[in-house]
């Protein structure tokens, strides 16, 4: 049940959370130009702006262990990279700042919560939404696209500004505010809550929209929370929440009997053109199966990322040779001596280099500019990305299922995995969890000064001592998922969850390097480091809204 006075204040409580301290004349009146959302069209039109247009892409991907200093020889920075880099307290604000994630975000919340208010209106409820009521009206599949959105974007938030969730803590550590209410006060007071609470209201909203969602009305389904987007999400926030059975449920339900058919086809990604727009165009078709939500971001991510715009903070060969696509992972064939992921089912990196510059690059996420004034040539920068996908869903089925104990299935799926990327002449035996035991047993730990693809694991949550079964089974899904996820900003949150610890190096060209060998070398290998209980991990409240009254995260 819903309580139409809580959801009306809701809507102006999060008007005032977004506005800002800085924003002193939008609260000197009570702002009442609300539209009138009066028939099920126009709820479903709202419902198109309850997806947000800030994106965690960049900031996430330079806060992760996947890019290195390369040296002050490189002045291709910016001082908004170098806080994220350095997991500084942003104070920047352009569009893929921290500040415009939150704002976004919120502002999807804000539109979700008119929505429910518009719905309860619409079904004849007085004071309480009554989910009988709605569906006599006919209107669930909306109010489910409302919640899904309401419920993920609290879960973005939640994830990126407060500490990860984890079992033993999170019923004391900050949260973020959960906006459910239409507030009529000028300047409302918001308590953070905890993070058990938060998660505790993202499980209500999810629940509920589980039994309503529905395509039906979706002109593009994958630009909408569709059926299989929901149960990709309710995978990966079970995942996040500990609840490994469920996260391995709905995991099952997006993916079918037959996962290796709706994974990305690398295979004829390798045959296209090695053109930057060409790939990135490609990997974010709506036709894709792989595909399962799609999101538009005002940011320069494929800007920085791909052509390539920052130099001195690279995804460099030599981290790329020691922990990346070219490093030696569990698909090496002792036959052929082949150890790396290989182009036919890759779509391979690209490598740029110069003198004292070094990067690999991904054609993943497009950069797209929108020219206002043509003449002028000023516009905005934006991109289109995968937020869910299958291929994502079916590595965190694999994790759920390693944490349940049930190795053989997980193998299962991580054979799925890497046998839809591996060109089958360079990985043609099966991974069974006795092999993965033994190939990661044999790995030393990462160090700033020797990395390999075995960073040590330090989660809340039990997962066994060093090199056994359940510890080698997540490494290898850990190391799957980081070359899955390379340059789609979800590395931190796996590096957030397990805690792993992250040092900061500064690299050199290494004039001894072979063709086919790293290319650099680490200089300095301990600038900084980021341990397990350090309180930069959960990133810094803007500083806007901390001004506004919002308790800031501990320093």
């Amino acid at each position: 049940m819903f309580n139409m006075n809580r959801l009306f204040k809701a809507f102006f409580a999060v008007i005032a959370l977004v506005a800002f301290s800085s924003c002193d004349k939008f609260l000197d009146k009570m702002p009442d130009n609300r539209a009138e959302v009066s028939s099920q069209e126009k709820v479903r039109a709202l419902l198109a702006s309850a997806y947000s247009t800030g994106t965690y892409l960049f900031f996430s991907e330079y806060m992760s262990d996947n890019v290195d200093n390369l040296g002050d020889d490189n002045p291709g920075t910016n001082r908004f990279v170098d806080q994220c880099y350095t997991w500084t307290d942003v104070t920047e604000t352009d569009n893929d700042s921290p500040k415009y994630f939150w704002e976004g975000g919120y502002d999807a919340i804000n539109h979700a919560n008119y929505a429910i208010y518009a719905i309860q209106q619409l079904a004849g409820c007085e004071d309480e939404l009554s989910l009988k009521a709605v569906e006599e009206a006919g209107l669930t599949a909306e109010l489910a696209e409302a919640l899904l959105c309401r419920a993920f974007h609290h879960f973005l938030l939640v994830n990126f500004f407060s500490l990860n969730y984890n079992s033993n803590t999170s019923d004391k550590d900050l949260g973020i505010p959960y906006i459910e209410e239409i507030s009529q006060e000028l300047n409302p007071h918001y308590d953070r809550g905890t993070v058990s609470e938060v998660y505790e209201k993202i499980a209500t909203d999810l629940e509920i929209a589980l039994r309503y969602v529905s395509d039906e009305y979706y002109q593009i389904p994958k630009y909408h929370f569709n059926v299989k987007a929901a149960y990709a999400f309710a995978s990966r926030f079970y995942l996040f929440y500990e609840k490994w059975d469920l996260a391995a449920e709905y995991a099952t339900k997006c993916l079918g009997s037959q996962p290796g058919q709706v994974l990305r086809n690398w295979k004829y990604r390798n045959g296209l053109e090695r053109d930057r727009e060409v790939k990135s165009n490609d990997f974010i078709k709506s036709s894709y199966d792989a595909n399962l939500l799609l999101m538009t971001a005002y940011t320069a991510f494929g800007w920085y990322m791909a052509y390539p715009g920052i130099t001195k903070y690279s995804h460099s060969s030599y981290l790329c040779f020691t922990e990346g696509a070219y490093a030696a992972h569990a698909w090496g064939n002792t036959q052929t001596g082949w150890r790396y992921i290989r182009p036919w089912y890759w779509d391979g990196p690209e490598w740029y280099s110069g003198s004292n510059f070094d990067q690999i690059v991904y054609f993943k996420i497009p950069y797209l500019f929108e020219y206002t004034d043509p003449v002028a040539r000023t516009g905005y920068a934006h991109a289109v990305y995968p937020v869910l996908t299958t291929d994502e869903t079916l590595l965190n089925r694999a994790e759920a299922y390693v944490m349940m104990g049930r190795y053989d299935e997980a193998a299962e799926d991580l054979n799925t995995w890497a046998h839809n990327i591996i060109d089958p002449q360079y990985f043609s035996f099966a991974l069974t969890p006795e092999y993965i035991q033994e190939f990661f047993s044999k790995i030393d730990y990462w160090t700033p000064e020797k990395p390999t693809i075995k960073k040590k694991l330090n989660p809340a949550f039990p997962i066994g001592t060093d090199n056994d079964l359940r510890e080698c089974m997540l490494q290898c899904v850990l190391n799957f998922k980081r070359l899955e996820n390379m340059a789609q900003g979800l590395r931190w949150l796996d590096i957030k969850r397990y805690g792993i610890e992250i040092y900061r190096r500064t690299l050199e060209p290494d004039s001894s390097a072979g063709q086919y060998d790293a290319g650099f070398k680490v200089m300095n290998g301990r600038v900084d480091s980021l341990m397990v209980n350090d309180p930069r991990r959960a990133m810094q409240i803007p500083p806007d809204i901390i001004s506004a009254g919002i308790e800031p995260n501990p320093r």
